[in-house]
């Protein structure tokens, strides 16, 4: 039955087009010490943009001095859009499952110790409220070259890489005024999270693993935030047992988990910072053989894919939609897309995934920041071998 209701939407997908138409592995290192780009490898104006963000993000921080585990509200000032952060103490969290665990697969495991810093993590996921004046309000402007006069200013929100036009209407009918966006690249939902800090002056990026799991979990151990048994997960999150849901539902419509986070199981999957690896452990040990908890841990991605997403979605069943399980991202979730080269911003095929917002206390160096809002733009592995 879900794959007969798979074939229809699929159907309906490839009509819209057709109308819209006519791993090696990487190195290990934390969070708040990424692997920085070369300054000589940046195109200039490039460094400066991210250089007037950062020093935004500095000013604003001493003015502000806001307390470091505070929840707030705000506006996406361009727009007016509103989104609510929470504060996230850190701590330790035991990641994966265990091997009893119903629905367990291998890539969960083994498990191991990661203790996060604490953040600020969005109390929903990105809305398309948020997310779609960022696709269709601004025009790209290209200057080779252009040095910003001043310590910060008011058009570097318009000199950041711009996504092409949608090339089909991407919440696939779903609904958009308070429903989750989706169908963003890695890409995308990165160089939204550099839009956004140009504006509030706070560093904004994706989660990694360690936090979506950390945040997730809240300081349980089970399968869900609410326990083993997936029909109470069921009732409390949005996901598909039944195989019966045709789409995603409002931000909010659930239960939060007790950290006060919404649809951390289902809804949408939800991209994080790491590129994805099958056991996560044994490249941990080969970056820190002699310590039993890592600590920020961050797996860069080197190829557009695989890359990581959590947490299952609305098409999802519950197993899916675990505190542990995890989605590696891959070209077939771009299959549909009919330009060439396809679309670096735009996933034809992903109507199940989107993202959330984490704030960082800490603000890395401009080199730093770009290879966290750029880590989604790398040379698919093909090319590199060409």
């Amino acid at each position: 039955m879900k794959l007969y209701f798979q074939a229809i939407f699929y159907l309906i997908a490839l009509h819209c087009f057709a109308l819209s138409a006519m791993a090696q592995k990487p190195d290990i290192i934390s969070v708040n010490n990424p692997v920085p780009f070369s300054k000589e490898s940046l195109p200039l104006s490039e460094l400066n943009i991210v250089e007037a963000i950062r020093n935004h993000i500095i000013d604003t921080a001493e003015k502000k001095q806001a307390p470091a585990r505070t929840n707030y509200s705000a506006t996406v000032p361009k727009t007016g859009a509103k989104y609510t952060m929470l504060a996230v103490s850190g701590g330790e969290v035991l990641m994966g499952s265990p091997d009893d665990e119903k629905g367990r697969l291998a890539d969960e495991g083994p498990q191991y110790k990661a203790k996060v810093d604490p953040f600020w993590m969005g109390k929903y996921e990105v809305t398309w409220d948020e997310f779609k004046p960022f696709l269709i309000t601004r025009t790209a402007r290209k200057r080779d070259g252009y040095i910003l006069k001043q310590k910060y200013a008011d058009d570097f929100m318009d000199l950041i890489s711009s996504p092409t036009s949608p090339y089909t209407e991407m919440s696939f009918g779903m609904g958009l005024e308070g429903f989750p966006a989706i169908c963003m690249t890695h890409h995308a939902a990165s160089k939204y999270c550099q839009w956004l800090s140009s504006q509030t002056g706070h560093f904004y990026r994706l989660p990694t693993e360690a936090e979506w799991e950390y945040a997730c979990r809240a300081g349980t151990t089970s399968a869900y935030w609410c326990g083993e048994d997936e029909e109470t997960a069921n009732r409390l999150e949005i996901m598909d047992p039944e195989e019966k849901r045709f789409g995603y539902e409002k931000i909010g419509s659930t239960k939060p988990n007790p950290l006060g986070l919404y649809d951390m199981h289902g809804n949408v999957m939800e991209w994080c910072l790491d590129g994805y690896v099958e056991d996560r452990k044994e490249v941990l040990m080969k970056q820190d053989p002699d310590t039993n908890v890592f600590v920020n841990p961050y797996i860069p991605a080197t190829t557009r894919y695989p890359r990581v997403a959590r947490g299952g979605s609305w098409y999802d069943y519950p197993e899916l939609c675990r505190s542990a399980s995890r989605a590696a991202s891959s070209s077939d979730w771009i299959v549909q897309d009919p330009q060439k080269p396809q679309s670096l911003w735009h996933l034809s095929d992903a109507h199940w995934l989107g993202f959330r917002l984490v704030r960082s206390p800490q603000i890395p160096s401009a080199e730093e920041m770009m290879q966290i809002w750029n880590s989604g733009n790398v040379h698919h592995e093909e090319k590199k071998k060409k």
